[in-house]
């Protein structure tokens, strides 16, 4: 990384790094809050907010700039069903899509400020950058805090850094190249002084991890793809639900921007519910594939789209993470790092036994990453909305690491042991031996 000549003041002399971080997060700050306002402005001025005033619209636009960068709120009783019981919820469910927002503009930033910095001077743009997006961040919190909606100012002054800085490191090391050169360390040179049965266990761990990543988003895919028939089947009731709602042009088009910043969280829930752990629509309720109760619903349009009652063949749906974790068990083949088989096959002479132990280890590895990573997606894609029963929405983090370790584990299985005659296949077709 090295000072580019379009990183320079009108004299030609270098900005200072931590004067263009503070540049750059003050123009993602600026962009992602002028998305965000520009919503709910046209709804202000069309009359859809009951004739409120704007200062009321502009604290609405504040406080969903910091739900988007996963600020917890606290809305009083006068904010709840439960206002005669005297209760406080809490809003915390984040819309993964409009979190993107300031993820991809921390991203853009980050690549620029890389391209400015030598390796061993990028901290002072990113710490620049982090202060004054935290800066910006509590001071939404105090200016947007009202007695119906307390906001926290230290949740409100860090929680914006977590997708900010991640956007910024991923794309620091997007222009580095590597994480090594990134921070000015020679892997390289590092992995050499190592064992050689250091660096086989490492390499078979690393492409265990990969495998496991691998199959995680082949799963998340075909779940949202079924999200996607699932929502096109429904469609008419989708309809219904916004015909009933009459919200008017501006009003419908607020609300299906927000239902489309929550794409990413509704692919989480489609996860779940394809793995049989399912997921709650408020205390009490389960959807999945196995089985649905939910009690009343609000009135958002996706919503309809929720299968009801018990399904016939809803256990089908449960082939969607085995198949994705034969997909991990086939990658993993391609890779040829197994080499725990090989070791294992050095000290035991007895092929049956050392080729069934190893599969079953590295299924149980493949599939233990899947899951962890998948617990982890649905604790990100859950949360509560702070209202009546609404306080529990989204899958169960640890029952859906745990189904979805099981089922990722038995495809790895039978993905690795299917490998070797799906290769022998696809290079007898790339030799026109057979047909496709």
């Amino acid at each position: 990384m090295k000072l580019r000549a379009d990183q320079t003041g009108d004299r030609g002399l270098p900005m200072p790094l931590w004067l263009q971080g503070v540049l750059e997060s003050a123009q993602a700050a600026i962009i992602s809050a002028l998305l965000v306002i520009a919503p709910i402005a046209l709804v202000w001025l069309t009359g859809g907010f009951a004739n409120q005033q704007w200062d009321a619209a502009a604290r609405l636009a504040g406080q969903s700039w910091l739900l988007i960068h996963a600020v917890p709120m606290e809305l009083t009783a006068s904010e709840t069903t439960a206002a005669a019981e005297g209760t406080v919820g809490t809003l915390a469910l984040v819309p993964l899509g409009l979190t993107l927002i300031p993820f991809l503009l921390a991203w853009r930033a980050g690549r620029r400020l890389a391209r400015a910095s030598y390796t061993d001077q990028l901290w002072q743009a990113l710490l620049g950058s982090w202060a004054v997006y935290s800066a910006f961040g509590a001071a939404t919190g105090f200016i947007c805090r009202t007695p119906d909606v307390v906001i926290n100012l230290w949740f409100a002054m860090l929680m914006p850094l977590v997708p900010f800085a991640l956007g910024m490191v991923v794309g620091a090391r997007r222009e580095a190249g590597s994480w090594s050169r990134l921070i000015g360390v020679d892997a390289v040179d590092w992995i050499a002084a190592t064992s050689q049965h250091s660096r086989w266990a490492g390499s078979y761990l690393a492409s265990s991890a990969k495998a496991g990543f691998v199959a995680l988003m082949a799963a998340v895919a075909l779940s949202a793809a079924l999200l996607t028939v699932d929502l096109f089947i429904h469609w008419n009731l989708i309809i219904a639900v916004y015909e009933a709602l009459d919200a008017g042009a501006a009003g419908g088009a607020a609300l299906t921007i927000a239902q489309l910043g929550f794409l990413p969280n509704l692919a989480v829930y489609a996860l779940a519910w394809v793995s049989g752990s399912g997921f709650a629509l408020g205390a009490g309720s389960q959807v999945g594939a196995l089985g649905t109760a939910v009690g009343p619903l609000p009135s958002i349009p996706v919503l309809a789209a929720i299968p009801a009652g018990s399904l016939e063949y809803g256990f089908v749906a449960l082939v969607v993470p085995v198949l994705a974790g034969v997909l991990g068990g086939w990658w993993f083949l391609r890779e040829g790092e197994n080499h725990f088989d090989e070791w294992l096959a050095i000290k035991v002479d007895a092929r049956w036994f050392t080729a069934s132990a190893s599969t079953a280890v590295l299924g149980a590895i493949i599939g233990t990453v899947a899951g962890v990573l998948a617990g982890l997606l649905a604790w990100i894609a859950g949360g509560s909305a702070g209202i009546g029963r609404l306080t529990q929405i989204g899958p169960d983090p640890l029952w859906t690491a745990v189904w979805i370790a099981a089922e990722v584990g038995i495809g790895v299985v039978i993905g690795y042991a299917v490998g070797p005659w799906l290769e022998r296949r696809q290079l007898a077709q790339e030799a026109g031996l057979i047909k496709a």
